[in-house]
């Protein structure tokens, strides 16, 4: 009997198809191997071993069970972890006394803080005289009523703690609904709700749980913002938020594209006729956790922005980021002073046509750049060329790029010489955003010993073939860490390992697993192996006692010295012998 909820999850969820739902995972033997999500890679260096239920990054050194995957990938912790794995099981966690409070964590108390907070709006919209007038301005927007029910639109009341006294009647204390970012502090050190007089559009994790709120005012006015939005939370980041994802992500790998918008409602309208596979960044430029979380699902991004966006320096910096990680960029071209909610209310099949007719990412930059200069003026050329050029010099594939200097030569009516001397001169950072050089700063690439790697290396080699393991001497076994000899002493009776023990010993299983070696290779390697742990374990010796014959030496005790310099002689025959 399974006699706790991490064992009852465990056997309950394939850790292929948890990481499998985050990440695109590829068969490679027994095991399935992916780009690492954790840091920057070009070369699969992520494997995910069915049989032993585990995962291991060779790049950057993260690994274990599917908790730590979680953890890791959501930020989040254990109690979180699980709480979200159980959900995805079917495991409910009920309370154990005392001991449940380590499970109802902050961020748990702020998750049911956000979800109230939804369902008190959503009552507002419905049974209030000013919620009836924002559901009627929905309707007229084309939002209908299932759509409402959906995302669970709601309206925050014109009253200043109207939704904090209700949340306070509920249990929580006021710093706690501030903390959700649901309300503000003034400086006389009174709270108000920071959402009023507004229809709000709650936003969603990957999990569809609520984490924060998007306002949008009726009637647009100079005292206000028409949108405000929750602020930082340690639930909610606008940089790391897609609206919509939660419901979208599936139809997004099935059709293996997604369209990329600004708006709640765009997204809204989008989906319900239609364009499931529609998310939006919610007023941010695209960034780099965005466009990570996106590639799980599709390597294909359609925008459906305003077409002012071609200036718009932050948005181009989003797509040049972007086209850095192998995304397939297209542009859904609209129609002047239109936005993707405009078009599909008046005619979903316009705007699925559209779609359908969007140009590359290079198209739309050579239209947009010729459509605003000259071409047929020297001074038309040098603008054309000042923002196509560093656009083509990002193009990785040589022949592509080749492509496009000759389509701007064409275009120009220039010698491709002279655009590829132009070409030349452009400088650009291949790795145009910031947050790529943070997230590896916060994943670097594991630093192991000389030692420890070959340690690693003279297990799994023995993994490889247990038939070896008499090679193994117990000089060599007395060099290696205490895990290590652990596993040697052990090699036949696993189950008397530790649970570091064990851990350590799935992870060298997998490395022997996906290691590609020549049969007659291995014992000479094991041999290499094993020479080079008893001679590092050697030279550490002496090192240790050249350091006591400096010490002797510095208090004038020659005999020491003279007793040292032999002990130091007779390792060092030792090591060559070996």
């Amino acid at each position: 009997m399974l006699n706790s909820p991490i064992e009852e999850i465990k056997s309950r969820l394939d850790i292929v198809e948890v990481i499998g739902s985050y990440i695109k995972l590829k068969k490679a033997g027994a095991n399935y191997k992916a780009i690492c999500p954790f840091h920057s890679e070009k070369t699969p260096s992520f494997f995910v071993s069915p049989a032993r239920q585990i995962w291991h990054c060779f790049g950057c050194g993260a690994g274990h069970s599917i908790f730590d995957f979680i953890m890791k990938i959501e930020g989040v912790e254990f109690g979180d972890a699980l709480r979200i794995l159980a959900r995805k099981a079917g495991v409910e966690l009920k309370p154990m006394g005392p001991e449940s409070a380590k499970w109802r964590t902050k961020r748990q108390r702020l998750y049911e803080i956000c979800e109230l907070a939804a369902k008190f709006f959503e009552r507002q919209l419905g049974n209030s005289k000013k919620g009836k007038v924002a559901k009627e301005y929905l309707f007229k927007r084309s939002i209908n009523e299932d759509s409402i029910k959906k995302w669970r639109l709601g309206w925050a009341p014109d009253a200043w703690r109207g939704l904090s006294d209700f949340l306070v009647s509920k249990g929580y204390k006021k710093e706690e609904v501030e903390k959700a970012g649901l309300v503000i502090k003034n400086e006389e050190g009174r709270y108000y709700d920071r959402f009023r007089r507004r229809i709000t559009f709650p936003i969603f994790d990957l999990h569809s749980q609520v984490i924060g709120f998007g306002g949008r005012v009726l009637k647009k006015s100079e005292k206000e913002a028409k949108y405000i939005n929750s602020p930082t939370t340690i639930l909610y980041d606008k940089s790391r938020v897609l609206y919509g994802l939660d419901k979208a992500k599936v139809e997004i790998r099935r059709k293996d594209f997604c369209i990329l918008t600004e708006g709640y409602v765009d997204v809204i309208l989008g989906h319900q006729t239609g364009f499931a596979n529609m998310v939006a960044t919610s007023g941010t430029a695209l960034g780099n956790h965005q466009l990570n979380i996106l590639k799980r699902y599709s390597d294909n991004l359609f925008l459906a922005f305003d077409m002012d966006f071609a200036g718009d320096a932050a948005t181009k910096r989003g797509i040049e980021l972007a086209q850095s990680k192998g995304f397939n960029i297209k542009v859904i071209k609209l129609p002047e002073g239109k936005d993707p909610a405009d078009v599909i209310s008046e005619n979903p099949e316009k705007f699925k046509e559209l779609v359908d007719k969007a140009l590359s990412i290079l198209d739309f930059y050579f239209q947009n750049a010729f459509s605003q200069f000259d071409k047929d003026t020297p001074e038309g050329k040098r603008e054309i060329s000042k923002v196509l050029l560093p656009v083509i010099k990002r193009i990785p594939n040589k022949i592509e790029q080749s492509f496009w200097v000759q389509q701007l030569a064409k275009n120009l009516e220039v010698k491709e010489e002279d655009v590829e001397e132009e070409l030349k001169k452009v400088s650009y950072q291949s790795e145009p955003d910031e947050e790529i050089s943070i997230l590896d700063s916060q994943n670097p690439v594991l630093q192991k010993t000389r030692k420890e790697l070959l340690e690693e290396r003279l297990i799994s080699l023995i993994l490889k073939k247990p038939e070896h393991l008499d090679h193994i001497d117990k000089d060599v076994i007395s060099c290696l860490s205490q895990k290590s000899q652990e596993i040697f002493n052990n090699f036949h009776n696993q189950e008397n390992l530790s649970q570091e023990s064990g851990d350590f010993l799935a992870y060298l299983t997998l490395k022997a697993e996906i290691e590609e070696i020549e049969e007659k290779d291995i014992l000479p390697e094991i041999e290499f192996c094993a020479r080079e742990i008893k001679s590092l374990e050697i030279k550490d010796k002496m090192d240790k006692i050249s350091l006591e014959i400096k010490k002797a030496e510095e208090e004038k005790d020659y005999q020491k010295v003279e007793e040292l310099t032999k002990k130091f002689n007779q390792w060092s025959k030792k090591i060559i012998s070996i």
